[in-house]
């Protein structure tokens, strides 16, 4: 019989059910369930405001799912480790691995000296359906294009781990002299703005697994196509919940794969959505390869892009307060939320970038700041997607346009008047372009352009003729 006494060490994984290295973990005997915070080699990407506020919320249900037994500690964590093993005489420390450039160099260092002291250690893949380094190509060079990189690792799924229950017994050890509890981590602002958020998000595993439970049942029949209309209920919402590691992507995967096998009409709506959890992993893939990813160019002749100077267009876009509504609309869901539609991120994206030629990285930075699955891997490779510095990315001359994406993808208006209400009263025909309404629409609709919403910041043609030149003035190579 097994008396092994084992830290598990809870990071990017704050779940009971498919977390393989506690599921290791409870196999050997005893286990001492920890969460440390150490942001400490996180530099310009310690965690936002929203992100924060999630992770408050995740760490209260993990803890209420382990029974009021999780030991929180805050401060180094090689440090704390050491002294959990020394004062506690632990056998041994298994953790999922993590991915941001720092969290590999100090689990590295963390790992090298348990070793030195012949500590056992161990770490796990519960992160993602493949490890970066499983999924290269023959002569061990990465992937840049995702089609490439789909085709070589996930067009079989016999390679994914199969998920793994929760663990038959879990026997917890509490830390006794830890007087740390959640409340003390500092996780929640005074300024209270997340409060506003609340009403938009279940947090925890269990809200996790609801949230796909209602995709499956409600959201991925027609997922293909209604995926990029943001009035309908069409997407998962699991991203926040996937990088809190609330649930597994392999829980996600085998769900909806087994949904495809029952419904075959589903197929395309299945495999749609499969491909969607690798462009996920296609950019946790350019993250491990290139560490730099999230202020480098993948493609080095952007070095030399004009990019503007304008602080009133950044607020106007941050704020929501571009006089385009859909553009508008997609930046004040942000705020309001914690989360865009993925349609509305490319459109608030190309808007930035191109209409206002704004550097990519202030697009990262608020949405680092203010989205609720703040993900390095996903916003870095995104935000270059977008600009057309990264891999696969998106053509320099595709400029998303505001209007006519509004009227596609919008097209009752629905969604623009959700997050612009100063615009509820107008007719579809200007809603999108209110700058163009006769003055006694404008008049029936209460809408008074420069005081009651603001007129539009940019030309369109003329900002979108600005883009062409910069991004002709590149190095052809």
């Amino acid at each position: 019989m097994l008396t092994k006494k084992t830290i598990f060490w809870f990071r990017q994984d704050l779940r009971i059910s498919d977390n393989p290295a506690l599921y290791e973990a409870a196999k050997q005997g005893a286990v001492m369930p920890i969460y440390i915070q150490d942001e400490n080699g996180a530099g310009d990407f310690k965690m936002g405001e929203a992100s924060l506020w999630w992770l408050y919320h995740s760490l209260t249900d993990l803890n209420n799912n382990l029974n009021n037994r999780l030991n929180v500690y805050q401060g180094n964590a090689k440090e704390i480790l050491l002294k959990l093993v020394k004062d506690n005489d632990m056998d041994a420390i298994y953790w999922n691995r993590c991915y941001e450039p720092w969290r590999i160099k100090d689990d590295m260092d963390i790992k090298s000296s348990l070793k030195a002291q012949n500590i056992d250690c161990k770490s796990f893949n519960g992160s993602l359906l493949l490890e970066p380094w499983q999924v290269i190509k023959s002569d061990g060079s990465p992937y840049k294009v995702f089609t490439a990189f789909y085709q070589k690792g996930y067009i079989e799924d016999s390679k994914i781990r199969k998920t793994l229950p929760k663990p038959e017994k879990l026997e917890l050890i509490k830390d006794q002299s830890n007087k740390t509890n959640i409340n003390q981590l500092g996780l929640l602002s005074n300024k209270n703005w997340h409060k506003k958020m609340e009403p938009y998000w279940v947090i925890g595993e269990k809200g996790a697994q609801e949230k796909l439970e209602i995709f499956l049942n409600e959201g991925l029949s027609d997922y293909k196509e209604g995926r990029n209309f943001p009035n309908k209920s069409k997407t998962s919402r699991l991203s926040p919940h996937l990088h809190f590691g609330e649930i597994s992507p392999n829980q996600a995967w085998f769900d909806v794969a087994a949904k495809g096998l029952i419904g075959n009409h589903l197929r395309g709506d299945v495999d749609c959505f499969l491909k969607e959890l690798v462009w996920r992993e296609f950019s946790y893939n350019l993250l491990y390869h290139f560490p730099d990813l999230s202020h480098k160019n993948l493609q080095s002749k952007f070095d030399t892009f004009p990019w503007q100077t304008d602080s009133e267009h950044l607020k106007a876009w941050q704020r929501g307060q571009t006089g385009y509504p859909i553009v508008d609309a997609g930046m004040r869901e942000l705020w309001q939320t914690g989360y865009m539609h993925n349609r509305v991120r490319m459109i608030v994206g190309s808007f930035l970038v191109k209409n206002l030629l704004l550097h990519w990285h202030h697009g990262e930075k608020w949405f680092w700041d203010c989205l609720v699955d703040a993900d390095l891997a996903n916003n870095s490779a995104s935000w270059q997607w977008v600009a057309g510095c990264g891999a696969d990315a998106a053509p320099y001359f595709r400029i998303f346009n505001p209007i006519t994406q509004g009227e596609k993808f919008d097209p009752t208006g629905h969604y623009t008047r959700q997050f612009v209400p100063e615009l509820v009263n107008m007719p579809n025909k200007y809603l999108f372009k209110p700058w163009q309404a006769p003055a006694d629409i404008l008049k029936r609709a209460g809408v008074v352009l420069g005081d009651s919403y603001p007129k539009p910041i940019v030309s369109l043609e003329l900002s979108r003729h600005r883009a062409l030149e910069a991004f002709a003035s590149l190095p052809k190579a």
